[in-house]
């Protein structure tokens, strides 16, 4: 008992290979979002003592 093997399903195409300067775009460590800096908050106190507490080193517990 042999049967037909089934018809391959049609495969996605593969990205094209893109030959670009890569230095040429911005990367997330281009912007000063990328090393971690946080939107302005316009001089509000609560938001600097949050971000204080937050950025704490464990050792100044």
């Amino acid at each position: 008992m042999s049967t037909a093997p089934a018809a391959p399903e049609p495969r996605e195409p593969k990205p094209a290979l893109v030959f670009d300067d890569p230095l040429d775009q911005q990367s997330s460590d281009d912007t000063d979002r990328g090393w971690g800096e946080r939107p302005g908050t316009g001089g509000d106190s609560a938001a600097d003592l949050k971000r204080f507490l937050d950025e704490k080193p464990p050792h100044h517990l």
